[in-house]
């Protein structure tokens, strides 16, 4: 996924933004290789430097920016890998709610539970830094 990321976000007529990672448009193929799938909320930047402001994608993997309506770039598609790969590791998504607003609200605060404690504090780490409500460059 983060080599498929890498290369959406790395396009040699652009900057291609996912907007809509989440467990359905990850696939598996017969020989076990991992596929990105539905690109159709995608979008081209024609640099890195340019931004979104386009409110889609699935809630549970928005990022905050996305949610508030803010300019996003590429940071968003790491915030949706690390909700992905947080729920790989507790079976269920860092944030959730019964509505979206209260989601909306638990996104933009950032705060979640730890994965569980079988796992690595490396990979705890990792999740940490995709989750950052800061944004910082890549």
């Amino acid at each position: 996924m983060v080599i498929a990321l890498h290369e959406c976000h790395n396009f040699k007529h652009g900057t291609i933004l996912h907007r809509d990672l989440k467990p359905e448009n990850i696939l598996l193929t017969s020989n076990l290789e991992v596929k990105l799938g539905d690109f159709g909320l995608s979008r081209v930047l024609e640099t890195r430097t340019n931004f979104a402001k386009t409110f889609v994608g699935t809630p549970y993997y928005m990022s905050p920016e996305q949610v508030t309506e803010a300019n996003y770039n590429t940071k968003s598609d790491i915030w949706s890998l690390g909700c992905l790969l947080y729920e790989l590791c507790a079976l269920s998504p860092p944030f959730d709610a019964s509505n979206q607003e209260q989601l909306s609200a638990k996104i933009i605060n950032g705060s979640y539970y730890r994965i569980p404690s079988i796992y690595s504090d490396d990979l705890t780490s990792l999740i940490k830094q995709m989750l950052q409500l800061k944004v910082t460059p890549f």
